[in-house]
């Protein structure tokens, strides 16, 4: 994210900025797309169960909300492929009293320590709005699909009074837990992604480089980050900074272990379609095979821009999909929720996230939109592209 939205991302700020852009749901939005709740709900997070027994297969959404109490993750669990959803949880850490952005969602695919398989996770930033700014990542865990959350460890608290955002966590090889996360702390960078790793989920090591440009103008940020069929990983993320056509396009790297992402000053390749449309700010990746034949993937942004830095006709209505694991061409399809004109501000189709039924029959999303002055969270399904 640009540098110029920062206070977007700190819990209170992101709601007066909202209501400053909000008015009328926008023409031409889709009709057929169902709220996930009546209230606010940011930076929607969804994953299908595959490490949870009798479980398997149920959706789990999160999203970010904010009571007098302070912000809270709130936890969604759908039993039906995506048709319906239920709040069954919720995730209160103390430090969110001081602020609360950009959650993560995590179901650990092996145990790690004392962590079995299938365990939840939930990552978010904390603590940017405190008077003495010594902003964090809490991790909390939960071991019954979502309904009670005890909190984990820290994966990384700021040095220094700047920013720590945007965290996401993966297993790597070697069976490490991982967080990335976007980091501002370093004097040398605007902002580069970083990795922390733990054997236990509890200790983690000093944050070692993802990306991190020599240009220190420029801002890698808003990671999220896939295992692939073969074993490698994918790590998809924006870079904002750089001023041109390309400014908060989305890039990616691969990594054949999780842990190593090769040299931190490689930004990447930009991920386009054979047309040249690619995606500007806030996107995310998933994939949307079923564990049979090659990976899929399918990643969604705020904007959709065409080759020449223009907006295109589909944006906020088109996620991208490529069928061989990132590699050669990614297509563009029809989203399952659609967000009209989305402009470059926390709510609309801003960090909007894929998953896909046990079965592979549908691509399911959930998105944000304007509903008067209300940020909502809409899902959706399309039969599979």
């Amino acid at each position: 994210m640009p540098a110029t939205t920062f206070a977007a991302r700190c819990g209170a700020a992101v709601l007066l900025l909202i209501a400053l852009v909000t008015g009328a749901p926008p023409a031409g939005a889709a009709l057929d797309r169902t709220p996930l709740r009546d209230g606010t709900g940011l930076y929607p997070r969804l994953i299908r169960l595959e490490h949870s027994g009798d479980a398997n297969g149920n959706l789990i959404a999160s999203v970010v909300d904010f009571d007098d109490q302070g912000g809270k993750g709130v936890i969604y669990r759908s039993t039906d492929n995506g048709a319906t959803f239920t709040e069954v949880g919720t995730v209160r850490d103390p430090a969110a009293q001081g602020g609360l952005c950009c959650s993560t969602l995590y179901e650990l695919p092996s145990a790690v320590g004392d962590l079995p398989e299938g365990t939840l996770l939930w990552a978010a930033s904390v603590g940017a709005d405190a008077a003495d700014r010594r902003m964090s990542v809490p991790i909390w865990q939960s071991r019954d699909q979502g309904s009670t959350w005890q909190s984990l460890s820290v994966c990384r608290t700021a040095e220094n009074d700047r920013g720590i955002w945007e965290p996401e966590l993966s297993v790597d090889a070697g069976g490490r837990l991982v967080c990335h996360y976007s980091d501002e702390t370093d004097a040398a960078h605007s902002q580069q992604l970083r990795e922390s790793f733990s054997t236990d989920g509890v200790t983690w090591s000093a944050p070692a480089p993802t990306v991190a440009p020599a240009n220190a103008g420029l801002r890698p940020g808003m990671s999220t980050v896939r295992r692939l069929g073969d074993g490698s990983y994918i790590l998809v993320y924006e870079i904002c900074g750089s001023g041109d056509q390309y400014d908060c396009g989305t890039y990616f790297r691969t990594s054949a272990d999780g842990a190593d992402w090769g040299p931190p000053d490689d930004l990447g390749q930009l991920l386009a379609s054979d047309s040249g449309q690619y995606f500007a700010h806030a996107p995310t990746v998933n994939r949307i095979d079923t564990g049979t034949g090659p990976t899929r993937l399918a990643v969604v942004g705020q904007q959709l821009r065409n080759a020449n830095g223009d907006l295109d006709p589909g944006s906020g209505n088109t996620v991208l999909i490529n069928d061989n694991g990132g590699v050669g061409a990614w297509r563009a399809v029809a989203a399952p929720v659609a967000v009209a004109n989305p402009q470059n501000e926390p709510c609309a189709n801003y960090s909007s996230t894929l998953a896909v039924p046990t079965d592979g029959s549908t691509l399911i999303e959930i998105a944000n939109d304007h509903d008067g002055d209300v940020c909502k969270p809409f899902y959706g399904s399309v039969p599979m592209p």
